[in-house]
């Protein structure tokens, strides 16, 4: 998908950045996280609106970098990120939630970008992370001290 940026890629990129932030979101309010649905919707959406603004600039001004934008939301993501990590006495709580969202950024602006088959991918591979791991780990580490709602 090169060439200039029409208003229907737009209006694409950006719902599939509604829907990408959702299913991520949907499996982080399952496991009753505070940062849920809406949060990775946000981000997603932030984050490719970022990316299509990106590319959109140096089609209108005929030249400029268009990975300047993109570098920034992954930096700010670091710092929403570490809002989500807690320390509770000797443990520590909202790391998953953390690379999520840093995920979530990630995901949006590669759908900005255009890059719908490695969104669908990354975003089929985190929920299986999020999900199916999360089984597998209990599994193999059955530990009493596995609080059943942390990840």
């Amino acid at each position: 998908m090169t060439g200039t940026l029409t208003e229907i890629d737009i209006i694409i990129r950006i719902c599939l950045a509604f829907a990408a932030g959702s299913i991520i979101g949907l499996e982080r309010s399952s496991r009753r996280q505070v940062a849920g649905l809406r949060t990775h919707i946000l981000i997603a959406l932030g984050a490719s609106c970022l990316m299509l603004l990106s590319i959109w600039l140096p089609q209108q001004l005929n030249g400029g970098d268009p990975g300047r934008i993109a570098a920034q939301v992954v930096s700010g993501m670091g710092f929403l990120g570490a809002g989500a990590i807690i320390r509770l006495g000797s443990s520590i709580r909202g790391l998953t939630t953390a690379a999520s969202l840093w995920l979530t950024a990630a995901i949006g602006l590669t759908i900005g970008a255009g890059m719908f088959i490695a969104a669908l991918v990354v975003t089929a591979l985190a929920l299986i992370t999020l999900i199916f791991m999360h089984l597998l780990e209990r599994k193999i580490f059955p530990e009493d001290n596995w609080n059943k709602d942390a990840s």
